[in-house]
């Protein structure tokens, strides 16, 4: 994946903001640490080996069933294998 930025200038120094899918993907947040590897062709960020970002599903299971019925959940629909699928 490829995504298009500006380094901008911070301070004395140049920033490169870190946003959107360019910290999701690599599960970076706000005190991740990294190692940057530098060479003429440009800067790999990475995590810092053993450390991983936390990862946070936007919704809790309990607000995802919430308003779960059978009627919702489509039990009906169930599937029924037969005894062959099931291996008797």
């Amino acid at each position: 994946m490829r995504v298009e930025t500006e380094i901008k200038k911070w301070g004395n120094s140049l920033a490169l903001r870190v946003t959107g899918i360019m910290a999701e993907v690599p599960r970076f947040d706000a005190g991740t640490r990294v190692t940057v590897d530098v060479s003429s062709e440009g800067l790999v960020v990475k995590p810092v080996a053993g450390q991983t970002g936390v990862f946070r599903f936007p919704y809790s299971e309990s607000a995802l069933l919430a308003e779960i019925t059978p009627d919702t959940a489509h039990a009906d629909a169930l599937a029924d294998p037969t005894d062959f699928e099931v291996g008797i």
